[in-house]
């Protein structure tokens, strides 16, 4: 038997989809609006697939799910609004559709209205009380606004719910660390390396927490993981630089400071920190 066109498009837009599943599941970490803040099965359209999620949709105007897909892929262009409406009339249609709801909060979080994305975050959350994203998603927004507890309550039911979820347990780790509990962060660092091999992130976060514990070579070993994952990452280079100078190794701090000013001119930490060992604008540090 022959489907029909619009269900078979919708099939070849979900396999496309599932191609890049595995790059959307290892989003750079933190607590910053963008998508990071879900697992794969949210935000998984890449910008590349919107003319053909748009022949779907056309196809298939009554289906949330193909509504939900282009909504991602107009976030990722950074069309918010465009995204909203999607998710929206996908809501209309499906008013317990909790990923919709998830992505929804992501696109009003990146446009800076934090009241909608909680309201969001808990609609998905009624609507699928098992969702380990829309936790990760909510305890995201609990942390930028200083609600630590309430952060750390929706990381910890967060990987409850999905222990392989790196997210969590980066953003725990992060909870962790803010409140002095360096050696729990550095579980939940590892936890997340251990779960996404190739981010930065984790090894910056578990390299912080040792120079709080002045544990300086180890921290460098993270530092140097980290670069090596994500060279333009100004934090790696400023926690490494931060560590030689701890170690009293100048001239390996100021060679890590000059990179960070490479990456960006005028960022204070960088500057301060070049000015405090030593470095000269101008002169050529060799990388090491």
């Amino acid at each position: 038997m022959i489907g029909r066109p619009g269900s078979v498009r919708l099939r070849n837009a979900s396999l496309l989809l599932a191609a890049s599943l595995a790059l959307a599941g290892c989003e750079t970490m933190g607590g910053g609006g963008s998508a990071r803040d879900v697992d794969p099965d949210v935000y998984a359209a890449r910008s590349t697939d919107l003319n053909s999620l748009s022949q779907v949709v056309a196809s298939n105007p009554n289906d949330p799910q193909a509504l939900n897909m282009r909504g991602s892929a107009y976030a990722r262009l950074g069309q918010y609004d465009n995204a909203i409406g999607d998710f929206n009339r996908a809501l209309q249609i499906d008013g317990n559709f909790a990923k919709a709801y998830a992505n929804r909060a992501l696109a009003y979080r990146s446009k800076g209205d934090t009241g909608q994305a909680l309201a969001d975050y808990n609609r998905a959350i009624d609507a699928e009380p098992s969702y380990s994203a829309a936790y990760v998603g909510r305890g995201n927004i609990y942390r930028s606004t200083g609600r630590t507890d309430m952060a750390l309550a929706d990381f910890e039911k967060a990987v409850q719910l999905d222990p392989n979820n790196a997210q969590a347990w980066h953003n725990r780790g992060l909870v962790h660390q803010a409140q002095g509990r360096q050696e729990e962060a550095i579980d939940d660092f590892t936890k997340a390396t251990a779960i996404s091999v190739t981010q930065a992130e984790p090894y910056i976060g578990r390299g912080m927490s040792y120079l709080a514990l002045a544990d300086y070579a180890a921290a460098i070993d993270d530092f140097n993981t980290a670069r090596t994952l994500a060279p333009k990452n100004i934090d790696a280079w400023l926690g490494r630089a931060t560590a030689f100078e701890k170690r009293n190794e100048l001239g390996n701090a100021r060679a890590s400071y000059a990179q960070a000013l490479n990456l960006n001119p005028s960022d204070k930490r960088a500057l301060e920190g070049f000015s405090r060992v030593g470095g000269q604008r101008g002169t050529s540090y060799t990388r090491n």
